[in-house]
């Protein structure tokens, strides 16, 4: 599936910079020890904007939910449809929600709840984006 290109800009840099290293950070903040996502300019929590820094995460999540998309208004991605679009919960902490197609994953065929890792795909300009993988299992028949 080709991926709409992304563009970083000051605030997102750090975590497009790890993508493109196949690492995953989130937005922490030093103070009060709380990861956000979408990073901010200051911290949802305590207000700080002086002590945010990027934390690398483990890679690992869980299928939380999913639709399935028919009618995308986006042109890059109308050949694909329909695909899926999954939330997925990080490890780390489940409020930190992220989004997925889930490469591999037949559509409408998503196993909420069950373990993910993430992976990197490059997008239509060569950013990479974090995408989620189903993990299964060594007694799984998929």
């Amino acid at each position: 599936m080709a991926k709409q290109g992304v563009v970083p800009d000051d605030l997102t840099r750090p975590f497009w910079e790890a993508a493109n290293d196949e690492r995953l950070v989130i937005q922490n903040c030093a103070v009060c020890n709380r990861l956000q996502h979408p990073p901010a300019r200051r911290c949802h929590q305590c207000g700080s904007n002086a002590h945010l820094e990027w934390k690398q995460m483990c890679g690992r999540a869980t299928v939380y939910n999913y639709g399935v998309v028919h009618d995308c208004p986006i042109r890059l991605l109308q050949e694909d449809q329909p695909f899926n679009v999954a939330v997925v919960m990080l490890e780390e902490d489940p409020g930190i929600q992220m989004y997925s197609h889930l490469p591999g994953t037949p559509v409408d065929a998503v196993p909420v709840g069950a373990r993910v890792e993430v992976i990197f795909e490059a997008t239509a300009n060569g950013q990479k984006v974090p995408e989620w993988r189903v993990v299964h299992s060594a007694g799984s028949n998929r």
